[in-house]
């Protein structure tokens, strides 16, 4: 159940303020189209579906439509980095299936053993793996791919392919698509156990 959802002006001026104080962090001055977070999400199978995790939520683009989805079971757990946006989001929703975490995407693995969860069954991504240090990438990726279930997806959108050879070498498949309704047009990977 959504309380006090900021408007969508709110949403992307917030957005917009943090990417001018943190470009690296963000891959976009706007958030996410609906376009984008359909094509993306029509990935998951939401009668399976009962733990996914969203990693840089942001202000909540890919979470609302998230949650407005999944199953009345199921569990969503957002990490982001970015305080203002952890903030948000903590103030936003009142929903008993939302765990919103302040921290590093790197930390998965603790984060869901905090929580009490053995594996999750996606986890969603568009933070930004080509401006972070490959050490990091590389973790996250790894960590990723340990925590999914086996018959888990990593679902993922860039704005460069420049992480497709490092998805590839973890993932047993790994399928590729483009939305081009997005600003920036967006590369997308369904990464497959």
């Amino acid at each position: 159940m959504l309380e006090k959802t900021p408007s969508r002006r709110e949403s992307v001026m917030l957005f917009a303020r943090n990417f001018f104080k943190h470009p690296r962090m963000l891959g976009s001055l706007i958030p996410s189209s609906r376009f984008l977070i359909d094509e993306l999400l029509a990935q998951v199978n939401w009668s399976t579906a009962r733990v996914l995790v969203e990693y840089g939520p942001g202000v909540g683009s890919f979470t609302t439509e998230i949650l407005r989805r999944m199953h009345r079971d199921a569990q969503l757990v957002v990490i982001e980095m970015n305080e203002d946006f952890v903030e948000l989001l903590r103030s936003s929703y009142d929903d008993s299936r939302l765990h919103v975490v302040h921290g590093s995407a790197d930390d998965v693995p603790s984060v869901l053993a905090e929580l009490g969860i053995d594996h999750a069954d996606y986890v969603i991504s568009g933070i930004p793996f080509s401006t972070m240090p490959s050490r990091v990438r590389d973790s996250i990726l790894q960590r990723t791919h340990d925590v999914l279930g086996d018959d888990g997806a990593f679902l993922v959108y860039q704005f460069s392919g420049d992480v497709l050879p490092h998805l590839k070498g973890l993932f047993r498949e790994v399928k590729q698509d483009f939305e081009l309704l997005n600003i920036l047009p967006a590369r997308l990977f369904f990464c497959f156990r």
